[in-house]
């Protein structure tokens, strides 16, 4: 009874000592982070101090001075204000710095320094540890694994089938647009270039274009892609559990679960195709295999399959590269081509001259439309779908003009502002395809790192040529099927979210040629 009556009466001390041993760790551990920020932050002052900017917040950094839809105004107007590099603060202990000058560019590529953790280990819930996120040993087997799919033996035949996918499209054009009513062109592209990926890349049957499924697919794409640009700017949300309470969180979550089936779906498909004994007779006939079978057949260096981690990691990334990226860089070129006729007809013509209706474009008339090329490679300097690109100095580095940089700090590669810098390209908001003929001055005297629309160096984008040969495609036969003209209610923002979007869309005038 009295060992009972001492128990309660101890009790209320044990829980007061209790909270007071639990208030001493947490002012300790609030004093460790505050220090932690402090000296980190410090040292990052010291390291940037040879690259001016305007001073940055305590906390918010230069939140301020890069208000919400003006990020790529503000970087442009302090490209031309500070030389070569520019620290950006994102938050008071975290800071890039962001290069254009292609001399600082040709430096980093040619290094290989890894991806930023901090920035690309938020797309991982979505695309997993594919080529785009991957470094050291594994990304160069992966890389070396998958470089054959883009043989051009391999590509050649995709020719025919991105011109059956192009004019699927084009015809619900038809369908849908009168003169009196533009059309957001953004989603049905996005279609068009999922329905293009699928059949070249992953054997799939049937037109994707037709399918709610793939739709609902776009949709999640295009809402995550809003969701990470947006994660990545708030200094709340770089927690992953603090993240994955908010409604933005949750949301993006729901939306990786969308991408996650649509890809499991597409891998589960193309195992079952497998298991019919002419499609793998036929499959071991080919000299290069498809995308996927290259991931379905291949073996580690101990001779194992690929994980089913990833397995999925390099399909959701190709799938999202494959797609979406290619389909933002035909939107803003066909924009491109509405907003300066003179241009636009002169591809027209060319096309004309070349294929006369377009019914049989081959592999071979890719080589033959100089100007139209021309004018897709300037449209691809001003609006460049990937912006721009991250790495974090795994040693350290000294640029050309005698700054240097120890290990550790985070360089933003920012191929916008090196697309828009007037030292680099003269009068640079001016679209003048003339600085892509292969007989101007211009384009011989130009440094090997001053356009890089799909990066550069060891990382370059491995499906280059694939994309190149899409935005060719759909440029031409939409040029012989419809006269574009831009929406005047409706120009265009472009806005950094994952890739170069337009904050209101792609509206365009489609006017149908007899």
């Amino acid at each position: 009874m009295s060992v009972s009556a001492l128990s309660l009466f101890r009790f209320p001390g044990s829980v007061s000592g209790l909270l007071q041993v639990a208030s001493l760790l947490g002012l300790f551990l609030l004093l460790f982070k505050a220090a932690q920020f402090y000296l980190h932050r410090q040292w990052l002052f010291k390291v940037l101090q040879q690259f001016p900017c305007p001073p940055p917040h305590w906390f918010f950094g230069h939140k301020q001075q890069f208000p919400r839809d003006q990020e790529l105004q503000q970087t442009l107007k302090w490209a031309q204000e500070f030389p070569s590099a520019f620290p950006r603060w994102l938050s008071g202990s975290n800071a890039h710095l962001v290069i254009y000058d292609p001399d600082y560019m040709k430096v980093i590529l040619g290094r290989s320094d890894p991806k930023s953790h901090g920035t690309y280990r938020m797309l991982s819930p979505w695309i997993g540890y594919g080529l785009l996120l991957l470094n050291g040993p594994k990304w160069f087997q992966h890389r070396r694994m998958l470089t054959p799919a883009f043989h051009y033996d391999i590509l050649k035949p995709y020719v025919a089938v991105m011109a059956n996918s192009v004019q699927v499209m084009l015809d619900k054009w038809e369908q849908l647009s009168t003169e009196d009513s533009p059309l957001e062109i953004f989603q049905y592209v996005s279609l068009m270039t999922l329905d293009t990926i699928m059949k070249c890349a992953f054997s799939h049957q049937g037109s994707v274009q037709l399918d709610r499924n793939s739709q609902s697919y776009i949709q999640a794409v295009d809402d995550l892609t809003k969701l990470m640009s947006s994660r990545m700017k708030n200094v709340f949300h770089q927690n992953d559990t603090i993240y994955r309470l908010t409604p933005e969180g949750r949301r993006a979550k729901r939306n990786c679960q969308i991408a996650h089936e649509h890809t499991d779906r597409v891998i589960k498909q193309r195992k079952a195709q497998l298991q019919e004994e002419g499609e793998l007779e036929k499959v071991r006939r080919k000299r290069h295999l498809d995308f996927l079978d290259i991931l379905l057949f291949a073996k580690n260096e101990d001779r194992s399959r690929l994980s089913d981690e990833d397995l999925r990691a390099e399909v959701d990334t190709f799938m999202f590269e494959g797609h979406d990226t290619t389909a933002n860089g035909i939107s803003w070129i066909l924009y491109a081509l509405a907003a300066h006729p003179k241009h636009q007809q002169k591809c027209r013509e060319e096309v004309q001259s070349l294929l006369g209706d377009g019914s049989s474009i081959t592999w071979d008339h890719l080589d033959q439309m100089p100007y139209t090329t021309m004018c897709i490679k300037e449209a691809m300097r001003i609006y460049p779908p990937v912006f721009n690109v991250g790495r974090e100095l795994s040693k350290p580095v000294t640029f050309p003009d005698g700054r240097s940089l120890p290990k550790g700090v985070i360089i933003t590669i920012s191929i916008y502002a090196l697309h828009h810098n007037p030292k680099v390209w003269p009068n640079p908001e001016v679209f003048d395809p003339s600085r892509f003929a292969p007989d101007s001055a211009q384009h011989s005297a130009r440094h090997s790192h001053s356009y890089l629309p799909f990066s550069g160096g060891s990382r370059n984008c491995i499906g280059k040529q694939f994309a190149m040969n899409e935005m060719k495609v759909a440029v031409a036969l939409t040029l012989l099927r419809f006269e574009l003209l831009p929406d005047p209610t409706r120009i265009p923002l472009p806005v950094p979210q994952a890739l170069l979007k337009s904050k209101n869309g792609i509206h365009l005038q489609l006017r149908k040629l007899s």
